[in-house]
């Protein structure tokens, strides 16, 4: 048996930007234009009572951005859509990172003010290492931005590969008239203000009543017949095959806050973004196999581990992208890392933080169970069958850390609170959590200082934990291995003290200055030092 007719009809894609390019709006929007959601919260104001559907976590209502990703599911024209809505702040990029692995596609947000922006551009690394097709949308056309053929070069240049417009602008700001649809051969006119999804539908125009169109456009309309006519001309035509190995990306133009645009971005996604695609699993003895999305074993692995998504509960969450098969209400799943056998009472598709219960999911789609611990980020999750037991996918990222704090309690009698609320956070990866090897304060790794005081406000909120961060003498650290046991013993006896064990029980050592990396190295040469590695103490990479 296979599941091919619903695999097809999965499409399973992350929005990436740079802050405030409109990422989290453009979210909202595609929700409202699918029907899953009625009315679209604004971001915009900290004290708004309506807030993003996506952004659940309260202090991501505070502050009024995104730091935690996440998970969406809608139907729209058949087509069942699981959308992931990422942090656009640089210093929640691990969790980026990690969301990236579960997706076939990305939907790249660009400020048409702004261009391609620094966060932006580390992302599209990412997907350019994966090989992940992106397709652009340029948001904020209705402000004063920058020349639109500029900005498909700026584009181009970053992702190192052409722009095929779909959609194209009739100038811009206060002169915004619309767009013109080039698979449509239709002008969609622009009106301003934040209309519902249900009122009358936009105004369009077939591009045959050209005199009409110059009639109300005057200039703007002649420019924008010129550069579409110099675009067919210079750039190459929409290639799925050429999409699909990220080798052009589709751009569409518009203003999300103005739910301008939307509709086409909507409409190809259902159209030429791609399908569930096979995964490669590494094997436990290391034979590769590729895994068909359609082969009849459930399989997926977790990318994510939320804890007190539903603070009265106290639970824990584990995000699962389906790999292959059919997960059905009820089923047993096995750990593949420990071999230990799950029986969740209670596995759920998402709404953002509305969950509902699942009787069946397919390849591409993300489900999630709640778990008491044993699960892991990276963790691969089967059906338990025969034919499941050397299955084991990786790359999932954890990157070594640059900023480093230790935590000092201000009630010593919360200590168990504490270490329960490390060990949960580190486990979902907001933060990374360092046990020094020769004991004493637990130290917390991270990408970047607002991590630290997430952890700190939901220490407090969640886990009811006052505790100061205090400054620590550690930049850096490296994961370590060696080629033999011996060597690694030798090498722990003699930097005890700088020595500390992550969250995964894998071993680490802590730099104290810029050179101490190279000096280390030189005086063991027979000792790997890793900057990356992957769940479960797989290191990948050296320096």
């Amino acid at each position: 048996m296979t599941y091919a007719t619903e695999t097809k009809r999965r499409r399973t894609f992350a929005i990436i930007s740079h802050p405030d390019a409109g990422k989290t709006t453009l979210t909202e929007k595609l929700l409202l234009f699918s029907g899953a959601i009625h009315i679209a919260g604004s971001v915009k104001a900290r004290k708004a009572t309506r807030h993003a559907t996506s952004d659940w976590m309260e202090i991501e209502k505070q502050r009024g951005i995104s730091v935690a990703s996440s998970v969406m599911q809608m139907l729209y024209r058949d087509s069942v859509i699981n959308l992931l809505d990422t942090p656009g702040h640089k210093d929640f990029s691990e969790d980026t990172y990690r969301v990236l692995t579960a997706v076939d596609s990305a939907l790249m947000v660009i400020d048409a003010a702004n261009g391609v922006e620094p966060q932006t551009k580390r992302l599209i690394e990412v997907c350019r290492q994966r090989n992940t097709p992106i397709m652009t949308f340029v948001n904020k056309m209705d402000r004063e931005g920058r020349d639109p053929i500029e900005l498909l070069d700026e584009i181009e240049q970053a992702l190192g590969m052409p722009c095929v417009p779909m959609t194209w602008p009739v100038g811009q700001g206060k002169q915004f008239g619309g767009i013109v649809d080039l698979r449509k051969q239709h002008m969609r006119l622009f009106k301003a203000g934040e209309a519902k999804r249900d009122d009358e539908a936009d105004e369009t125009v077939a591009l045959t009543a050209r005199e009409e169109l110059l009639k109300r456009f005057g200039h703007e309309f002649e420019l924008a017949e010129g550069n579409i006519e110099l675009l067919q001309g210079a750039a190459p035509a929409f290639d799925q095959e050429a999409f699909f190995a990220a080798q052009q990306t589709p751009v569409f133009f518009g203003s999300g806050v103005n739910n301008f645009g939307v509709q086409e971005v909507l409409d190809a996604l259902v159209d030429l973004a791609p399908q569930p695609r096979p995964r490669i699993s590494s094997g436990k003895s290391g034979n590769a196999v590729e895994v068909q999305p359609e082969d009849e074993g459930f399989s997926g692995v977790v990318f994510k581990v939320q804890a007190n998504m539903d603070p009265s509960h106290r639970d824990r969450i584990a995000f699962v992208r389906m790999c292959s098969g059919k997960y059905e209400s009820g089923m047993r799943l096995k750990v593949q890392r420990t071999a230990k056998e799950l029986r969740p009472t209670s596995v759920v598709t998402f709404m953002s933080q509305r969950r509902e219960a699942v009787e069946e999911a397919f390849a591409g789609d993300i489900i999630g169970f709640t778990t008491h611990g044993g699960v892991q980020l990276g963790d691969t999750i089967t059906a338990g069958r025969a034919d499941q037991a050397d299955l084991q996918y990786t790359g999932l990222p954890f990157f070594a850390p640059e900023l480093f704090q230790t935590v000092e309690l201000a009630n010593p009698m919360k200590s168990k609170q504490l270490q329960a609320g490390l060990i949960q956070l580190g486990e979902e990866g907001a933060i990374q959590v360092f046990r020094p090897h020769m004991g004493g304060n637990m130290l917390l790794g991270a990408i970047g200082q607002l991590q630290f005081e997430v952890v700190q406000h939901r220490l407090k909120g969640e886990y009811g934990v006052e505790c100061r961060l205090m400054s620590s003498s550690y930049v850096g650290a490296r994961w370590v291995t060696a080629d033999t046991p011996e060597e690694l013993k030798v090498f722990t006896e003699k930097n005890a003290g700088k020595l500390a064990l992550d969250g995964a029980d894998t071993l680490a050592y802590l730099l104290t200055s810029p050179y101490d990396l190279r000096l280390t190295q030189e005086r063991h040469p027979n000792i790997k030092f890793h900057a990356l590695r992957e769940h479960a103490g797989l290191v990948l990479q050296q320096g």
